[in-house]
């Protein structure tokens, strides 16, 4: 068993090489979730065909959904875009399997803090932007923040798509309510991938994504670098 790392009031980082294991185990609750993301990212490329896309992943590990998508797709050469992850160890893997895709080029692994606005500095406005694995991780502040930054981060139109599980406390309604907010339209949740207490969630962007944040505070990336969200485990 993994450790499940810290809480927000006592940080403490779990080993992410050795939390990528569960995705080994096809019953494990990770894999249940990799499975229906997959599934949601399938009926967006199925939808935008044949159409070019650009994907940015926020913290993206392995690459496991995304990649594993265009491994099974003979139209992958149309999707373009950066998978954002700090793991130098877990970069390594996205990047080996990138190239057994012949995608190297179009798709590149970001090593980079992806809690940090500057992570995203010269990446092209992204068509379709994975927020999986994230808001288990953070706080609620942190989780109101990355999506009204997520906006900023889209082209006109953009799908998100984000995880986040029903762990107390639920902020699914919260983070359904602050992706309305922040000027999305709800395309499809999955409150609860079977056999799991993970939700699946796809919002459209309908707002400007060059209009700015709100002037309130807390919506405000920090410090010279953007200090979007930390990661307490």
């Amino acid at each position: 068993m993994t450790d499940d790392g810290g809480t927000a009031q006592d940080p403490r980082l779990r080993d992410y090489v050795a939390w990528h294991t569960a995705y080994d185990d096809p019953s494990s609750a990770l894999s249940a979730r990799l499975r229906e993301v997959q599934a949601q990212l399938t009926t967006y490329l199925e939808g935008t065909a044949p159409a070019a896309v650009q994907v940015i992943s926020v913290c993206a590990g392995e690459g496991r959904d995304i990649l594993g998508v265009l491994a099974q797709r003979d139209d992958r050469e149309r999707v373009t875009g950066a998978l954002v992850e700090i793991d130098e160890a877990i970069c390594a893997v996205a990047d080996a399997e990138i190239v057994a895709l012949g995608c190297a080029g179009r798709i590149i692994v970001r090593r980079a803090d992806a809690g940090l606005l500057s992570a995203y500095e010269g990446l092209r406005p992204a068509d379709l932007l994975l927020l999986s694995g994230i808001m288990g991780n953070i706080t609620a502040d942190d989780i109101r923040r990355l999506i009204h930054v997520a906006r900023t981060l889209c082209a006109p139109g953009a799908t998100v798509l984000w995880t986040r599980g029903a762990q107390e406390p639920d902020l699914g309604p919260a983070i359904r309510a602050w992706f309305d907010e922040a000027g999305f339209e709800r395309v499809s949740v999955t409150e609860q991938v079977e056999g799991t207490a993970m939700r699946v969630g796809v919002e459209r962007l309908v707002a400007d994504p060059a209009s700015p944040l709100p002037e309130e505070d807390a919506l405000q990336p920090s410090g010279p670098e953007g200090r979007i969200f930390t990661f307490y485990r």
